[in-house]
């Protein structure tokens, strides 16, 4: 059994928030994570240090432990100071309860009613799932400002852009127009979407990744964002030699991924 601190879900995650800084996906206080924790394997503090109000208690998270980046820290600092940066709290029926982090008066993540929405969504898809990321790719945020929103062209130009954005992403990508954040409306939004996505685009903001681990959710974000990328560097030339429908199907057939009806038509 380990202590909360010694945790190696502690290390993977301030070493995930340290690379996300330095792709300068998170500005300032920008993104949020949260790890659903096997209990089991934790000696769990029996004291309760506080408490936090929820509007809701999804009956799937009831009893979980979950670690929580909190409100207004700097994913460059998490590393140096977990125990103020981070915050390991229990799901109860209107509340979380704190016990352990959060130190000089920190709180969760002002997205966390987002993030146990979309935990909740993607357990139901996914008995593995584990994490939930917010953060601001860039290339991503351009392309949502320029690209037609529909999730169908939207995720057909990543994967026309690099292949192997099929490979990974085969059911696309989830897309939400611009929403306040840190609304109750932005978080029934982004869960209803993750019932069928593990990225969900939030247009002219960032990204909502879900995945079995924060490794699993930032390869997918990197896979959406290199596309991204490259489509922007050449959505100007006049002769583009995109990856055609019917390449898309052949590298279907061959990895035997399974894709959205219609989805690969010309």
């Amino acid at each position: 059994m380990l202590n909360i601190q010694d945790s190696h879900y502690i290390t993977e995650l301030c070493k995930g928030a340290e690379l996300m800084s330095r792709y300068g996906w998170s500005e300032r206080n920008a993104g949020n994570i949260s790890v659903l924790l096997p209990e089991a394997e934790f000696e769990t503090p029996r004291e309760i240090l506080r408490k936090f109000q929820l509007p809701f208690s999804p009956p799937e998270l009831l009893g979980r432990v979950i670690l929580v980046t909190g409100t207004g820290k700097y994913f460059r600092n998490i590393a140096q100071n977990p125990a103020e940066n981070l915050g390991v709290l229990r799901v109860g029926k209107g509340e979380l309860e704190l016990l352990w982090g959060h130190e000089n008066g920190g709180a969760p993540t002002s997205e966390i009613s987002s993030h146990l929405r979309s935990h909740a969504a993607r357990l139901r898809a996914d008995p593995l799932h584990s994490v939930v990321c917010h953060t601001h790719p860039t290339a991503l945020i351009a392309m949502s400002a320029v690209h037609d929103l529909s999730e169908r062209e939207f995720s057909r130009t990543l994967w026309s852009s690099a292949g192997e954005c099929l490979m990974f992403l085969p059911e696309g990508l989830g897309v939400l127009p611009w929403l306040p954040c840190g609304c109750d409306e932005i978080g029934l939004a982004t869960a209803e979407k993750m019932k069928n996505y593990r990225l969900v685009i939030w247009a002219n903001h960032g990204i909502f990744a879900a995945g079995k681990s924060l490794d699993d959710a930032l390869g997918l974000i990197e896979i959406a964002e290199k596309a991204a990328d490259i489509y922007l560097k050449i959505a100007n030339f006049p002769d583009k030699r995109l990856i055609t429908a019917a390449q898309l199907r052949q590298l279907a057939e061959t990895c035997k991924i399974t894709v959205k009806e219609g989805w690969l038509n010309d």
